[in-house]
């Protein structure tokens, strides 16, 4: 967990580079998840205890506030075992502008129509807005919260992360498509549908970059 905490951080870039804001989570089973210590992600150490928190009851001491959104995520979506809630910057950028990327790339097609909009730049720190945040993000993969972030949802905690780094080149795509003034191609519901896989090792390989050199992996000297 302390693993992917840093990775979620590493899809942005490196903590000198970054913000102290972000969390992620993993689902233990259906009564309960592993929430990552609430301080910035990059200064997590190996080792370093996570919490874990009820799926149906109250956040625990010293978790952070925005982790009920983990909470109703995971309520909603028995299908969902890892989140990711991070502060990607074109991602910020584009959302601030009321806009989420759209399918231009293989990347983008995994959030096939786009990622969902959350048209309010308050920290969410309610169990109704949390709720209606969740609803919002329906059967999706990602919600980009106006001035707030993002928050990427997976079958795992890997997948999580790795939707997070796709979020964020989409968003890169799209703002470089708005500053060339050309609106390109789109790709269609069926491009989407079947370039949008994880055949072939695509979340391994993507995740095996992210944390090439982590000390708590197998093989790896700390």
């Amino acid at each position: 967990m302390q693993r992917a905490a840093r990775e979620d951080h590493a899809v942005l870039g490196p903590v000198d580079e970054f913000d102290a804001y972000g969390h992620c989570s993993a689902r233990i089973d259906a009564d309960t998840f592993l929430v990552s210590p609430g301080k910035p992600l990059g200064l997590t150490s190996v080792g370093e205890a996570c919490t874990v928190v009820p799926v149906n009851g109250p956040l625990p001491d010293g978790v952070l506030g925005e982790v009920r959104i983990h909470r109703e995520i995971y309520r909603l979506r028995p299908d969902v075992g890892g989140i990711v809630r991070g502060m990607p910057p074109k991602t910020m950028s584009l959302g601030t502008m009321k806009k989420t990327a759209r399918p231009r790339h293989g990347f983008g097609s995994y959030f096939y129509p786009g990622p969902a909009l959350w048209d309010d730049p308050q920290l969410l720190r309610d169990d109704d807005q949390a709720r209606r945040l969740a609803e919002q993000v329906g059967k999706g993969r990602a919600i980009v919260m106006r001035g707030n972030g993002a928050v990427t949802a997976g079958r795992s905690l890997e997948e999580a992360v790795v939707l997070h780094w796709y979020l964020e080149d989409a968003s890169r795509i799209e703002l470089d498509c708005l500053a060339a003034g050309d609106d390109g191609a789109l790709l269609s519901a069926e491009e989407c549908a079947a370039r949008a896989t994880w055949s072939g090792r695509i979340l391994e390989r993507m995740w095996d970059h992210l944390t090439a050199g982590d000390p708590e992996l197998p093989g790896v000297a700390g």
